[in-house]
């Protein structure tokens, strides 16, 4: 079920009680992160907030919105709103299966993590980022998933989710760095920058590369 599209860069708890107030004990906002880039895995955030719930914390916001330094300080303070998992899919699955599974498996394993922790998912809304529902072609029983473009700027949920996936990502992409620092990967997470493509030319392709993906 999509929402309709919205616009505010500064999230709110709207969609969230408003289910609350249908009925539901819980919602658990998705983001995903990496779906560009030409090296390491796709990453997707999970995030879950119940009723009645604590304030989220203050300044929290798209994680495209926020500089790295304001990312790294918010993460913690979003591990102790509520429960979350990040999900990953590698370069080779990528390349063997495509990004939308990618994408849809990625979120798949977040929601199993919170599974394994205790948290509902079956009785929970599930908000995805975007206007395309990646997640529910690859769940093994249907769940209560809805979509909305903006959604990462718009509810809390989904911009916890964000936050916890790109600062997740981020991490991952510095320690493969530390392996193999000719492809820049500290400062260009995997993205097609020119330096990135620069080590490719010099180095050649590695095991975290999308190799489908580059020409």
């Amino acid at each position: 079920m999509a929402s309709d599209q919205v616009v505010s860069k500064d999230p709110t708890l709207e969609f969230e009680e408003s289910c609350f107030a249908a009925g539901h004990e819980l919602v658990i906002g998705i983001d995903e992160v990496g779906r560009g880039a030409i090296a390491g895995p796709v990453a997707v955030g999970v995030h879950a907030v119940s009723a009645p719930g604590s304030p989220f914390p203050l300044g929290l916001r798209d994680s495209k919105l926020l500089s790295e330094k304001k990312r790294e300080l918010l993460a913690p303070l979003v591990a102790e709103w509520g429960h979350g998992a990040v999900g990953y899919v590698s370069a080779a699955e990528i390349d063997a299966r495509g990004i939308t599974w990618a994408l849809g498996e990625a979120g798949r394993r977040a929601l199993l993590s919170l599974h394994r922790a205790g948290v509902p998912v079956a009785r929970a809304v599930i908000l995805v980022d975007g206007k395309h529902d990646w997640l529910s072609p690859v769940l093994r029983a249907p769940l209560n998933v809805h979509t909305m473009v903006g959604g990462d700027r718009a509810c809390a949920s989904v911009a916890a989710a964000s936050v916890r996936a790109k600062v997740d990502r981020d991490q991952v992409m510095r320690e493969a760095h530390e392996a193999e620092p000719h492809y820049a990967w500290a400062s260009n997470k995997g993205y097609g920058a020119k330096v990135h493509y620069d080590g490719i030319a010099t180095h050649g392709l590695s095991e975290h590369h999308r190799k489908s993906w580059i020409k």
